[in-house]
């Protein structure tokens, strides 16, 4: 096997680094995981490398190397910004990388990587325009049209989760708190933690307590199950916010397919409850885009750091 015809993707992420090798139609020759390490550059980059020494060693070839990062790289400065792993931000990942690798690698966001992956061979594949939309402990979103990643000239296309709720009620401003400085943002109402805040702000409670994470997210939508209303308001709230954010996303991008990824993902009632709500907010007589759950659920960000490298 060629290095023409092995695709290396890498899965950087804050907990644990994926290596991927698939073939040229798609299918998975191998794959490993190790815990990341944290707060410590040198290491990542080490992990990287031995990684991909490790499946090149395994398959007897080399093969394009791919890597989907928590963050992005700057266009100005050729660093990385905006990752959640603060070690990598204001380094030269990419550069570092193709110096160890010795040779050129792609590098892109996981959310475009995971966007990527749904429209090549996943749940969006042969859609000409797919927005997909990570939304777990955080909110972000990437935009594939015709087979490629839209970076856009900030780096920071699909970034749906930094801009405030549409059409926010009285009773939702100003907002929560966000990280990134501002409030009402879209991840501070979706996010997993944004979940379970809700359900705190109307006395809930999980066990006595609850800590605003993905744990409690999907322990409110067990209660809501089991018939506890104030569950099941919360899940209301939530399903149309999405609905609102997402349209304000169809009313600009318009996309074929929209797909949902994270761990918030896995709630089912989302794909047919969030389509009927967006329709009173979206600018259309019609709406036809679809919304869908991934192929690949949590390993399509690996999968989409390989097809950066789609020749």
């Amino acid at each position: 096997m060629s290095i023409e015809t092995l695709r290396i993707g890498v899965d950087l992420g804050g907990t644990k680094t994926e290596i991927v090798a698939l073939s040229p139609q798609g299918q998975e020759l191998i794959r490993h995981r190790v815990a990341s390490p944290r707060d410590d550059y040198q290491a990542t980059l080490h992990t990287i490398t031995t990684l991909v020494a490790k499946v090149e060693s395994e398959l007897g070839a080399t093969g394009t190397v791919g890597i989907a990062t928590p963050g992005t790289l700057s266009p100005h400065t050729g660093r990385m910004k905006n990752a959640n792993s603060v070690w990598l931000n204001g380094q030269l990942l990419k550069q570092d990388v193709e110096t160890a690798l010795k040779r050129e690698i792609r590098l892109a966001n996981d959310a475009n990587c995971f966007a990527l992956s749904e429209a090549t061979d996943g749940a969006a594949a042969g859609a000409e325009v797919v927005f997909g939309v990570i939304v777990g402990t955080g909110t972000g979103g990437g935009v594939v049209v015709n087979g490629r990643v839209l970076s856009g000239i900030n780096r920071i296309a699909g970034e749906w989760g930094h801009n405030p709720l549409p059409w926010a009620m009285p009773e939702e401003l100003p907002g929560p708190a966000c990280y990134c400085g501002k409030s009402g943002c879209i991840e501070t109402y979706l996010s997993g933690p944004g979940m379970a805040g809700d359900y705190l702000s109307f006395g809930g409670a999980i066990t006595g307590t609850i800590t605003r994470t993905m744990l409690d997210a999907k322990a409110i939508v067990q209660k809501a199950l089991a018939g506890d209303p104030l569950a099941e308001q919360v899940l209301q709230r939530y399903e149309n916010r999405m609905a609102r954010a997402l349209a304000g996303v169809i009313n600009i991008l318009d996309p074929d397919v929209i797909v949902l990824g994270g761990g918030m993902s896995n709630i089912t009632r989302w794909y047919t409850s969030v389509p009927k709500l967006w329709e009173r907010y979206v600018f259309s007589d019609t709406v036809q885009t679809r919304l869908v759950a991934p192929r690949f659920g949590d390993s399509s960000g690996v999968r989409g750091a390989a097809w950066l490298w789609p020749e």
